[in-house]
């Protein structure tokens, strides 16, 4: 039931008349947060901590040009109120508008290459997560959006990447990292973003003397050999963790808060789940690096130099996971 308790926070701006510029960029800032106008000049966010800052930081711009701004925390003064107010971020033509979307897209998967199949997931993404992020009253419109979503994601990576491992429902074991010491690793060929991390975490954490083969097929897998991110290998997806988050339950590694964001970024982008600010950057740097390296043995060399730096970064930083849906599960060729 609604309730005339939620607070809200109010913004209201004026800008001199022959500032068309700056009027256009502080309009446009608005319209990605999701303010809800009231009227010209009015405009309403919900009361959260990051709301805040980012009106606070429009108010300080508008002064800046000359224009005048006023940011107050305002109360509905009824329960019709509050819900007139909720109904100015109701985005179910929006959720309707990208389902639409994607339904055109899918339409074409079948006639596109796999870097397309990729460059328009990546831009579809980025409007889903657009959506994602002002939706700040989730209902029926943004389930159906994530459904939809999730649909075009799993539709796009069976066309791309047919060897991905499915999960299977197992209890994870614990390994002593003493009796893995110095063998033979293996996983498909053209890393991505689990079998990259995989291995950069193998050689860092499990087996510093660690030696990797890398496979045109799963059934290229020497029997010697612990094989990695493929179905039945020794390390792949189990219940809802990916062979990172696996290969962290076994060598007892999870107790170490970079290493666990690390495995939630790496999640975010295999599979989907979760929001992880820097898996967009990390994945725009993996897809040039596969470009620029010649091969699989260079491609983990030089993106170990980022999950290096990655790790530094999620050691020394307040958790920047969101329960949000965000990422996908591809794997460009």
């Amino acid at each position: 039931m609604m309730t005339s308790d939620q607070t809200w926070l109010l913004l209201v701006v004026s800008l001199p008349t022959n500032s068309a510029t700056a009027r256009m960029r502080i309009w446009r800032a608005l319209k990605a947060l999701g303010c809800g106008a009231l009227r010209d000049g009015a405009y309403l966010l919900p009361n959260r901590d990051a709301s805040r800052r980012q009106l606070g930081d429009l108010a300080d711009e508008t002064v800046r040009e000359g224009g005048s701004a006023w940011l107050l925390t305002v109360q509905a003064q009824s329960d019709g109120d509050s819900e007139a107010y909720r109904a100015l971020f109701d985005l179910t033509n929006e959720y309707a508008a990208f389902a639409a979307a994607l339904l055109a897209a899918r339409r074409t998967l079948a006639r596109l290459t796999p870097p397309e199949i990729n460059r328009a997931l990546r831009k579809l993404r980025r409007d889903y997560e657009a959506l994602v992020a002002i939706d700040y009253f989730p209902a029926e419109a943004s389930a159906q959006g994530e459904a939809a979503w999730m649909d075009f994601v799993n539709v796009a990576q069976t066309l791309v990447s047919p060897g991905e491992p499915q999960s299977v429902d197992l209890e994870v074991p614990r390994r002593a990292p003493l009796d893995y010491q110095g063998r033979t690793w293996a996983t498909r060929r053209r890393l991505w973003v689990d079998r990259v991390a995989s291995a950069w975490l193998i050689r860092r954490f499990i087996d510093r003397e660690a030696r990797f083969l890398w496979l045109e097929t799963p059934t290229d897998c020497p029997p010697e050999a612990l094989g990695f991110d493929f179905d039945h290998a020794a390390f792949t997806h189990i219940g809802d963790r990916v062979t990172f988050e696996v290969l962290l339950a076994s060598f007892g590694l999870e107790r170490e808060q970079g290493l666990v964001r690390l495995g939630a970024m790496v999640h975010a982008l295999d599979v989907g789940g979760g929001f992880v600010a820097e898996a967009s950057g990390f994945e725009a740097m993996l897809a040039g690096a596969r470009q620029r390296c010649p091969d699989d043995d260079q491609l983990l060399a030089e993106m170990s130099v980022v999950l290096d730096s990655l790790l530094a970064h999620f050691s020394n930083e307040p958790s920047g996971i969101v329960d949000k849906p965000a990422g996908d599960k591809i794997e460009p060729e």
